[in-house]
């Protein structure tokens, strides 16, 4: 019986030596594979210089080429940033997938619950239970557009969370000014964007802070365009898509 038991127990102890081992090869090979993307990124950090923003390094499908996350956008380079490739899309042949695109989307996403949902303006539609946020400028003509789909299509049931982005010069700071200085910011925005009724001139009184911060705000989270819209997973779409695309969208968050 004794015996048995030794036996069991050395069985037990030697299954636990295995697990310890394989933990700690896992552990090695973890190392080294975080070591090799630290190569790689300061191999690519010395061939573009300091200002470029290296966010992150990440293998691809292919080996010896690495994806590295600069603001918004990817590249690709090799270990030793000998060479890389600017602005091409990786594909995969077999699912027709566009792999820098699917990276792109997924590094880009914003936690829909950190918005300042407080310096946007509020449109509910419906029962307003699907939710969107859209960074905007007011004189860009694909926001206007995106404003006439989100009001005049048969979308319904959303919630739009407007961020005035003045990215498109002065006129477009003057007017986001008034807008959210409006006695009423959402109906001076519908004016303006859907009926070209300009918004009153605010008072000397008025705090546009909040417009300030959402450029600031759109420039930490690398918004480079109007329209950028917001699903509530954090994905992003670009531009003024259509109403079916934007339903389709929709529809797919969790």
């Amino acid at each position: 019986m004794l015996q048995r038991y030794r036996a069991a127990a050395l069985a037990a102890f030697g299954l636990a030596a295995v697990c310890a081992a394989t933990f700690t090869a896992s552990a090695v090979a973890q190392n080294k594979a975080d070591a090799s993307l630290d190569r790689v990124k300061a191999a690519v950090q010395k061939t573009l210089g300091a200002d470029a923003p290296i966010k992150s390094v990440a293998r691809t499908p292919i080996p010896g080429l690495y994806e590295v996350s600069i603001g918004g956008e990817i590249m690709y380079a090799d270990e030793k940033a000998q060479y890389v490739i600017l602005g091409g899309n990786l594909v995969d042949t077999k699912t027709r997938q566009n792999l820098t695109e699917a990276r792109q989307s997924e590094l880009n996403k914003v936690d829909f619950a950190k918005l300042p949902l407080d310096r946007a303006i509020k449109y509910v539609k419906g029962n307003g239970s699907r939710k969107v946020a859209v960074f905007s400028d007011p004189n860009c003509p694909y926001c206007k557009r995106f404003e006439d789909t989100i009001k005049n299509s048969k979308l319904d049931n959303v919630t739009v969370y407007t961020f005035l982005y003045p990215v498109l010069g002065p006129d477009s700071d003057a007017k986001s000014k008034a807008i959210w200085c409006a006695s009423d910011p959402l109906k001076a925005w519908h004016d303006w964007m859907l009926d070209k009724k300009a918004p009153p001139a605010p008072t000397a009184k008025c705090d546009d802070g909040a417009v300030k911060q959402n450029v600031a705000f759109g420039h930490q989270y690398n918004v480079t365009g109007t329209p950028t819209i917001i699903l509530s997973d954090g994905r992003r779409l670009p531009g003024a898509v259509p109403a079916e695309e934007l339903e389709k969208a929709l529809a797919t968050v969790k």
